[in-house]
């Protein structure tokens, strides 16, 4: 799509009729449904088109092309702003789908959800997690470009192209859009634009009520370029300004950029304008029909798009299939001076891992004591060389977290004075940061073409909760790398030992929790995520110990979430004990006491009971016979998951309450996580089977 210079902009008065169809667009489905955001979507209307019909690189008919822009549009409330630009710019929507806005099975739901409707980038609502998405997507961008065209000279790569976000008050009041903000400075994310719609008006009033700052000076600190723009004198934007500001931004290659634009929510609503309740209600049908008059068009009609309107706004299907043919050319160009790169390319886009990957892959010695964040950190390292799409880092704890893939490269901006600094580079310092991590990471994975991993410890999930949820909410094949998973880290004490924080996680649908037994499972479980990652896509949370744990000899059946581990003397065990990382050295050890008395003893490692409740229940009856009512679970932390797989008869060793500071092994022998402790828990569960 051809860019217009702020020299050769044109604003006719189609653009202003399709600009005011699309305020009247959005009016009129929250009328018809009853619900939504009008106000917004009415003022950010100039604001939305300028960028789908003006700036933006795009194609309404290949919404997946790897060389298109990306838009986030980050307060997802007012998604009728994104909406009705995918209508008038030829994507898939068309008049019936916003004649059905939030309505069941409509391609128009409340908020924009990434794989619902296309031309929807990712899933926004959840205030400033859109901005910290934008963030990531620059991010991908940039290590894309690394990874297929280093060499090409700024601004002529094929892989070279443009993040723009809208935010809003709300996003930046948000405490991740400011840990984003700050890390996007700090990398010089030239590549990233955010409009501020600075609108004054949040559910609550004004929005003196709770921020006064001065926006821009926050952002020139982040180290931000930034612009303001004021409205016409009449209330609305001022298109060619708008349009000056985002070419500037774009030209701005060595900073993000940040444009605050004075808006008037609800603009020209009579009476509704500049007030909160325009925020989430429908205007009413006077207040419309005002409106429609201030706007020259038909106050008895609704849903009213001309066809001279739509003719002219769907030239961006033209505008796009330019852009493309041009990118087409010069990725062809591309391919046949790099054929390398571009076989890489192929098969990176494809989601496919290379021939004989797993060979790269280490194998554990049987017997050693090896801490499975020991184990994970090993696994990333010598999966680095042959996977160059993978990438990541962690909060500032990769030296906890073992999540240094590349000591020498660390994705850094040019001008960065540490060693191995690398606007290319492979590890990723997030800094302490935890939420803004996963929503970057959200972002990276929603760009494509690369793989992410992020880190911290297993405490700190909570902090990342909601961008996990994200995660899972959109499929989206992120991993995380969770450490000091128990109380096994010992003397740091309650605030920073996981005690309910793998039963939530677990609760959250979709998403992956897996808390490998030893170094060999923990292997296997990265093999497991990196064949998911294109073949059934979604987030996986590694919880790893920080202390050692026995390494036991490597079954591939780990992949499948549950497994035998070690099986019973009896053909039929007549007790079956279930653990996972840490604590299954326990079942193992209880089993030899309860096999010396003449108990049948079968240990299942569950490493993941996502992954076993996917298998066929033919399976999971193999591992866990409906028949074995005496069952054993254990895990240092609270027992909620444990209870639909012990049964009516079964014990669970857990832990309900927080934990101290103390040595390890000293709280795991008080809370009773015991061999023997286990074993009795095996009797007691024995003995209400037989009851």
């Amino acid at each position: 799509m051809s860019t217009q210079t702020p020299e050769s902009f044109e604003w006719t008065d189609l653009d202003r009729r399709a600009v005011d169809t699309a305020r009247l667009l959005a009016a009129d489905a929250v009328q018809k449904v009853g619900n939504g955001h009008p106000g917004t979507a009415m003022s950010l209307a100039p604001a939305a088109y300028t960028i789908f019909q003006k700036v933006m690189k795009h194609d309404p008919a290949d919404p997946e092309w790897t060389g298109r822009d990306r838009f986030v549009l980050s307060p997802g409330h007012t998604s009728l702003t994104l909406y009705t630009q995918l209508f008038l710019a030829g994507y898939e929507l068309e008049l019936n789908d916003l004649k059905a806005f939030r309505t069941q099975g409509s391609k128009t739901p409340g908020h924009p959800e990434y794989g619902h409707t296309a031309g929807v980038e990712t899933t926004t609502g959840p205030l400033g997690q859109g901005a910290a998405n934008a963030v990531g997507m620059a991010m991908a961008a940039r290590f894309e470009r690394g990874l297929f065209d280093p060499e090409a000279p700024e601004g002529t790569s094929p892989f070279d192209h443009m993040i723009w976000a809208i935010v809003s008050d709300g996003d930046l009041e948000e405490g991740v859009s400011a840990e984003a903000s700050s890390l996007a400075g700090h990398q010089k994310l030239g590549n990233l634009v955010f409009l501020y719609d600075d609108n004054h008006i949040s559910i609550e009033g004004d929005t003196e009520t709770a921020f006064s700052e001065d926006v821009l000076k926050r952002y020139e600190a982040y180290g931000w370029h930034t612009q303001r723009i004021e409205p016409t004198a009449d209330g609305d934007v001022d298109v060619p300004a708008l349009h000056a500001a985002l070419e500037a931004a774009r030209a701005e290659t060595g900073r993000p950029s940040i444009i605050a634009m004075r808006t008037i929510i609800a603009w020209p609503a009579p009476t509704a304008q500049n007030t909160e309740a325009s925020h989430g209600s429908a205007l009413g049908d006077e207040e419309i029909a005002a409106t429609k008059r201030v706007l020259g068009f038909d106050p008895e009609q609704t849903f009213e798009v001309s066809d001279e309107v739509l003719r002219h706004a769907r030239r961006a299907l033209d505008r796009g299939a330019e852009a493309h043919a041009a990118w087409d050319k010069k990725i062809a160009e591309w391919r046949t001076a790099q054929p390398e790169r571009a076989e890489l390319f192929d098969r990176v886009s494809k989601g496919e891992l290379p021939k004989g990957w797993q060979d790269a892959l280490p194998v554990f010695e049987e017997g050693k004591s090896v801490a499975t964040r020991a184990a994970s950190g090993k696994i990333l390292q010598a999966l680095g060389p042959v996977l160059p799409e993978l990438w990541g880092g962690s909060a500032d704890l990769a030296g906890s977290n073992n999540t240094t893939i590349d000591k020498t490269s660390s994705f850094l901006p040019k001008g960065n004075p540490l060693p191995g600094a690398n606007p290319y580079g492979r590890t990723v310092h997030f800094g302490i940061r935890e939420f803004s991590m996963a929503a970057e990471m959200n972002g990276i994975a929603l760009h494509g073409n690369t793989r992410i991993y992020g880190g911290t410890f297993l405490v700190f999930s909570d902090y990342m909760r909601n961008a996990v949820r994200m995660s899972a909410l959109m499929q989206l094949p992120v991993t995380y790398v969770w450490t000091h998973d128990s109380i096994g880290l010992g003397e740091d004490g309650p605030t920073h030992q996981p005690v309910e924080h793998l039963a939530s996680l677990r609760a959250i649908p979709g998403l992956n929790v897996v808390r490998p037994a030893d170094a060999n499972e923990t292997a296997i479980a990265w093999a497991e995520i990196l064949k998911r990652h294109a073949t059934d896509p979604a987030p996986h949370g590694l919880a790893l110990t920080r202390q050692g744990v026995p390494t036991y000899a490597p079954n591939e059946d780990a992949a499948k979430g549950g497994y035998v581990l070690a099986d019973s003397s009896t053909e039929v065990p007549e007790v079956i004990i279930m653990a996972t990382g840490s604590e299954v050295q326990l079942a193992m050890a209880a089993r030899d006491a309860l096999e010396a008395e003449g108990t049948g003893t079968r240990v299942v490692s569950m490493p993941c009971v996502e992954w076993f409740d996917q298998q066929p229940a033919a399976y999971r009856e193999s591992v866990l016979p409906a028949a074995v009512k005496a069952r054993v679970a254990v895990e240092a932390g609270i027992g909620l998951t444990w209870y639909r797989y012990v049964g009516d008869a079964g014990r669970i060793v857990s832990l309900e309450h927080f934990g101290a500071s103390a040595d390890a092994n000293a709280l795991f022998a008080e809370y009773g996580f015991t061999p023997e402790n286990v074993a009795a828990a095996a009797r007691a569960s024995l003995a209400a089977a037989r009851a």
